[in-house]
């Protein structure tokens, strides 16, 4: 990448142009060796999913095994995750993120060598995934923070986040379906294999890196201790605040849609497994469009406002997907409500990793993530109660106006946000001469 961008006449520091514009962030060597080893990784991670679903339903026929086994990973996250911060925040980033990928790695092992031999029980399930979702309680705040310490230029952090997050949407666009061939064609075994392996690379990345000497993360004092700084840090400061809670509002009540989209597929829209697989791609692919659109932004100028019309464009989605009967409207109100979601995410991330102090990042980026994905599991079940007693549809709607709400909330508060951020900006040379 380097070499290229030099035959084409452009400086080691120049702004790139075109479509190399689109991926600058791969400008830094350590953040090219992280994204193509995360690649093929994230792949692998979709297929364990699809298999571990796939696994427990072959063993059990029970659907609430399905929603325990769902559970015990994404629990963890929510218990554990402003503990996390600390150790995130007192360890070294990278040798936190080797060991975070060997877990990961021995654990997909296991389970593949489990099913393998016949020795599987649902047991074996619930306590693995609950060991993942351990790991990833420390592995996703730690990722979120490297990706600062990757990148050498400040304003090419939003691309980065943006970058990453198109991987993460591409991995689930591939993963799923190679997934599916391969256990229809050799079973559940090769996909928890082509897991493990597929953390060889990443883990090759990063012991490929060359990163700048840092000083020692600071390592003294007790946890609670620094639980309560976090906690005090990230909720007394407002913008951060502010984001956090629209992020968790939107979570508890906007993402399980995806929970009940089954009900949608067959009952309301009449359809059957491909019309489901035909909903969620198409999720996905606003989710992707979304991505290519941030990765194209110059800077953080304006995603406040992206932030709040993001909110409200998929709580708006929501509510016309709960009163769509038709199947095609039905798919271009899931590309819509696809992108509003990855715009607020991806944009919310930006802002926060941007305007935080360093020694806090791990603590800030763990409540971040406990907001985005520790929440998710309590609103699944909350939209099953709901759904129960007053429809899937109406469930949805609720949750889209709520979701507007919330934005209008945040929208409110922007001004004040600014008076804040700006000073911060111009401080850190993120986006010279603005003016607050």
């Amino acid at each position: 990448m380097t070499s290229f961008i030099h035959r084409n006449g452009e400086e080691p520091g120049a702004e790139p142009a075109g479509l190399r514009h689109l991926v600058r962030a791969l400008r830094h060597r350590n953040y090219r060796l992280y994204f193509g080893g995360q690649s093929i990784s994230l792949v692998g991670t979709w297929m364990q999913r699809v298999a571990v679903g796939w696994l427990a339903y072959r063993l059990t026929g029970s659907a609430l095994t399905l929603g325990q086994v769902g559970f015990a990973m994404q629990i963890p996250m929510f218990l554990l995750a402003p503990f996390a911060g600390v150790l995130v925040d007192r360890w070294n980033l990278h040798r936190a993120l080797m060991v975070t990928q060997i877990l990961a790695m021995a654990q997909a092992t296991l389970l593949a060598v489990l099913v393998a031999t016949g020795a599987i029980e649902v047991w074996h399930l619930v306590a693995l995934s609950v060991t993942l979702g351990v790991i990833n309680a420390v592995d996703l705040p730690a990722r979120q923070s490297f990706i600062v310490r990757m990148i050498d230029r400040k304003d090419d952090l939003g691309n980065a986040i943006a970058l990453n997050s198109s991987m993460v949407h591409a991995a689930g666009l591939i993963g799923p379906s190679v997934a599916g061939i391969l256990i229809g064609t050799v079973g559940e075994t090769a996909c928890f294999a082509a897991n493990a392996l597929s953390y060889v690379p990443v883990i090759a990345a990063l012991a490929g890196m060359k990163l700048p000497l840092k000083a020692a993360p600071r390592r003294n004092g007790r946890m609670i201790d620094g639980v309560r700084e976090g906690v005090a840090y990230t909720f007394g400061f407002a913008p951060i605040r502010n984001i956090i809670l629209l992020v968790a509002v939107v979570s508890l009540v906007g993402m399980p849609y995806t929970v009940l989209m089954p009900v949608f597929a067959r009952d309301v829209l009449g359809g059957d497994a491909r019309t489901l697989g035909f909903l969620m791609g198409a999720s996905g692919c606003g989710a992707f469009a979304g991505t290519i659109y941030l990765a194209s932004r110059r800077n953080v100028r304006g995603l406040k406002k992206l932030i709040a019309y993001a909110a409200a464009a998929f709580g708006v989605g929501l509510a016309a997907f709960s009163l769509s009967r038709a199947f095609p409207f039905s798919l271009l109100i899931m590309f819509g409500a696809g992108l509003g979601l990855i715009l607020l995410i991806a944009s919310s991330n930006t802002v926060v990793q941007t305007v935080v102090d360093d020694d806090k990042r791990g603590r800030v980026m763990s409540f971040f993530t406990m907001a985005f994905l520790g929440v998710a599991p309590f609103g699944s079940l909350l939209a099953g109660a709901l759904a129960e007693r007053i429809g899937a549809p109406h469930t949805i709607l609720a949750g889209g106006a709520a979701c507007v709400a919330a934005a209008a909330v945040f929208g409110c508060r922007i001004k004040s946000m600014r008076v804040i951020l700006h000073p911060i900006y111009r401080e850190k040379g993120i986006v010279p001469g603005i003016n607050p």
